[in-house]
């Protein structure tokens, strides 16, 4: 007798699975927190669309700010393998909430389309738009057509930072070199990034990777779900050191980043290397690695309540308030 039950046509272990009726089911990243007040930091949230074209929205943050002086802004790309999450998942929400209340700034998180309903570069097009929709509140006359008060009357234009986290923190990668390879109207002085466990792979193993060979397949697989390339885990979208990816040098349209690695965590050679490698290109900003022992991947958005999170998330408010 034939089973009624849908076949499995990809699997993303152990997140999500794509079945052959075209049905995709979510395993984790599914849940939405509410925005408003909360409580617990005094951090204000909404959410906004900002690109209409595409949908696109963004969850801001504003704290009980303390001065009547502009302040930074941080546009965040939430990390989830490009396939799950979003800026309403409680994990990243209540993380966001505690860094805005933490560096006292404006926090603009973007809900970027999800693969593989959306194939790559969809994500990237979208956190593009994204930054260039906060770009156009510089502009006096000609600029977004209804600016957020929110930014337009509270944010530092010079202290304009661009953080992510795992396959937020390629995006952000990418959309810092693509500033700079299209030069874009009007252009954000981007004041730094912060790159928290950044997700970049490659076929080749790299440190430790081929020591944990069950993880290393689990990652391997991933990147075919969300990117049809004929160029696998070597595509520069996620291999930024082959041939075709964007030149380092193109960082230079910002004036500091920080890495941050675990210990733990499979990706974290990856983050070294991708530390050393902008180290040594000619960028001319300065860079630095801080890595943190006994945890796993995004540690401080799963466990937030750790000492070692809440010193993660410390470290990052310093990082945008450092003049």
């Amino acid at each position: 007798m034939a089973s009624n039950k849908p076949q499995v046509s990809v699997e993303a272990f152990p997140y999500l699975r794509v079945y052959k009726d075209g049905t995709i089911e979510r395993l984790a990243g599914t849940e939405i927190a509410p925005t408003g007040l909360d409580p617990q930091t005094g951090v204000v949230s909404k959410d906004i669309v900002i690109v209409p074209e595409t949908g696109v929205q963004a969850r801001l943050y504003r704290p009980e700010l303390k001065t009547h002086k502009p302040v930074p802004l941080v546009v965040y790309f939430h990390g989830g393998g490009f396939f799950i999450s979003s800026t309403g998942d409680p994990y990243y929400h209540n993380c966001l909430n505690r860094l805005a209340a933490e560096a006292q700034i404006i926090v603009v998180s973007v809900n970027y389309r999800l693969a593989p309903e959306n194939p790559l570069p969809a994500s990237y097009e979208d956190c593009w738009a994204a930054l260039r929709w906060v770009a156009s509140h510089t502009v006096v006359d000609g600029g977004v057509q209804s600016p957020e008060p929110w930014i337009k009357d509270h944010v530092d234009f010079d202290r304009v930072f661009i953080a992510g986290d795992s396959a937020g923190a390629n995006i952000a990668h990418h959309v810092i070199c693509r500033i700079a390879e299209e030069d874009p109207v009007p252009r954000l002085s981007i004041a730094g990034v912060a790159s928290i466990h950044p997700y970049f792979w490659g076929v080749e193993s790299v440190g430790s990777e081929a020591n944990d060979p069950v993880r290393k397949e689990m990652v391997d697989r991933w990147w075919s779900v969300v990117c049809h390339s004929d160029k696998g885990n070597d595509d520069p979208l996620i291999n930024p050191f082959v041939e075709g990816a964007p030149c380092l040098e193109g960082l230079a349209v910002c004036r500091k980043m920080l890495v941050l690695v675990a210990e733990k965590d499979i990706l974290r050679d990856r983050g070294w290397l991708y530390y050393e490698k902008v180290a040594k290109s000619t960028w001319g900003g300065t860079v630095e690695i801080v890595e943190t022992p006994g945890v796993d991947h995004v540690f401080h958005i799963l466990d937030p309540d750790s000492e070692k999170a809440k010193t993660l998330i410390k470290r990052l408010a310093s990082f945008v308030n450092q003049q």
